[in-house]
């Protein structure tokens, strides 16, 4: 869970203090040849209001069911996940698997930005969010998947609705959309994946309007020196809305050594929701962070840590008066507790 204070500057900006986190259980048992395991995942999210926080640059979903959130980070709803999987093997190095979630998250895109180990330490979302992994939270997910050695093939087929306001209630609808995601992991400290999704009618303030989005990425996790464990992120993502291609990309990077933490984000988006009511052009913007955390372990399985970081936006001439400046920036101080 963290504890954050949040400052964004200019006049789209705004400070806050909020709490986000996640708290996540697991239980697994042997079945037959395979395994047979439950997951939920609650947040406390919901306590900081329906519009979520300041977070320049970012749109996405609602606080009211009529304006877009534009420079904010919406909050995720209290129930992140609740599934149910079963594998079964069926050779040496292979096997199936079906998965269902409500809520839980369809195949696709990268994992989400809170469980992607070059960033998990930032409390702060990405920019990029509605382009790679907003689907984390999907209201209605059924997944079918094989393993063949180092490769997995899934095939979803899902509720591609994004959650609404109300953040606290569990949602139900159609599985109206179907996403399709190829990984490999050729080393273990290497994982790739390439995803396309078709999206029925995502946005609750564009009804009847479809998405397609592709997706790739490239994980990298590796301990370069005796205590140094290092993490990357490259990822690309597309949105195409009524002919229009919109993209997204993304680096992140984490140097752990000791109870420090530094990381950092770069990313480019082409976004048309940063005006309320106007949807062209795209404008293509850019977010520079930087950040660390020194955690202090005071019991077995309990550390707190203390942190902060410091971000660059870049705009480009047409958003500069709104804006105050080609470069608002942004900073966050955060105290954490994390139990393992």
């Amino acid at each position: 869970v963290n504890l954050v204070f949040d400052h964004q500057s200019g006049p789209r900006g705004e400070d806050k203090a909020f709490a986000s986190g996640m708290l996540m259980g697991m239980a697994r048992r042997p079945l037959g040849d395979g395994t047979l395991q439950f997951k939920a995942m609650v947040s406390p999210d919901p306590i900081m209001g329906p519009s979520g926080y300041p977070l320049l640059l970012a749109s996405g979903e609602t606080a009211n069911g009529r304006d877009r959130l534009i420079d904010r980070q919406h909050p995720h709803d209290f129930f992140m996940e609740l599934s149910g999987s079963v594998s079964q093997d069926v050779g040496p190095k292979s096997s199936v698997f079906l998965y269902a979630g409500l809520p839980g998250e369809p195949a696709f895109g990268p994992p989400a930005f809170m469980h992607r180990e070059a960033i998990m330490d930032s409390p702060e979302a990405p920019i990029s969010h509605h382009w790679l992994d907003s689907t984390h939270i999907s209201f209605g997910v059924v997944t079918a998947g094989l393993v063949l050695d180092r490769i997995k093939l899934e095939v979803s087929r899902f509720n591609g609705r994004e959650p609404d306001e109300h953040r606290w209630n569990i949602e139900t609808g159609p599985l109206d959309s179907t996403s399709v995601r190829i990984s490999w992991n050729p080393t273990r400290e290497v994982a790739l994946q390439g995803s396309w999704g078709r999206f029925k009618d995502p946005e609750e303030l564009e009804p009847g309007v479809d998405q397609k989005r592709l997706s790739a990425s490239l994980l990298y996790a590796h301990e370069v020196a005796p205590g140094w464990k290092f993490a990357g992120t490259l990822a690309w993502g597309r949105k195409t809305v009524e002919h229009h291609n919109d993209d997204a990309y993304v680096g992140e990077a984490s140097l752990k050594h000791g109870g420090w933490t530094v990381f950092g984000r770069g990313e480019i988006t082409e976004n048309r929701e940063l005006i309320q009511g106007q949807e062209e052009p795209a404008y293509r913007v850019g977010k520079v962070s930087l950040g660390a955390v020194r955690d202090f372990q005071v019991a077995s399985h309990l550390a707190i840590g203390v942190g902060g970081l410091f971000a660059i936006n870049f705009v480009p001439d047409a958003l500069a008066p709104a804006y105050g400046g080609h470069n608002p920036t942004g900073a966050m101080g955060f105290v954490r507790v994390k139990l393992n």
